[in-house]
């Protein structure tokens, strides 16, 4: 018997594992970058960021529940990455001025690919014919385009000065 081909409903599925591991390893993080930043903004941003990604994961396992699906990681290499470039960031610029540049540039990395993820999933949920899916990643494709640009806010009037 011939193996089904996998459709984008399927791949609609396999990316949300994704970003549900991925939004889970970055509240495991977040605390750890607010206990090493040392901007008073940077660690504010940070705690904001976790509360939002908490509402965020219980989106996302609305959305398992919109398609019938229980709410499932698929471990994301991509983030885990990202967050391992942090961790050595942490490490390597602990007590010096450019730790905070590094973290925020860390957390922007995480953001541009939760923006592409979100972005492609909401895209695919409409496809899919699940507009109120759709409508749920649209609102944490907003949050998380607003939390880059808070970041960079953050970078342009206050850490990348201190920085050099």
């Amino acid at each position: 018997m011939a193996k089904e081909p996998k459709k984008l409903d399927d791949l609609f599925l396999d990316t949300l594992k994704d970003i549900y591991f991925a939004e889970k390893k970055i509240l495991a993080t977040l605390p750890k970058m607010v206990k090493a930043a040392q901007s008073p903004e940077l660690k504010k941003a940070f705690e904001k960021h976790r509360g939002e990604t908490e509402g965020q994961v219980k989106r996302l396992e609305q959305v398992f529940g919109i398609i019938d699906k229980k709410p499932q990681a698929k471990k994301c290499d991509a983030i885990l990455g990202i967050a391992k470039e942090g961790e050595e960031i942490m490490r390597e610029f602990k007590g010096s001025p450019a730790l905070d540049a590094g973290l925020l540039s860390a957390a922007q990395a995480v953001e541009h690919y939760e923006i592409s993820r979100y972005g492609t999933l909401k895209t695919w949920a409409n496809d899919l014919g699940h507009p109120d899916a759709a409508r749920l990643l649209d609102a944490t494709l907003q949050e998380e385009k607003k939390t880059d640009a808070a970041l960079t806010q953050i970078a342009e009037a206050v850490v990348n000065q201190e920085a050099a």
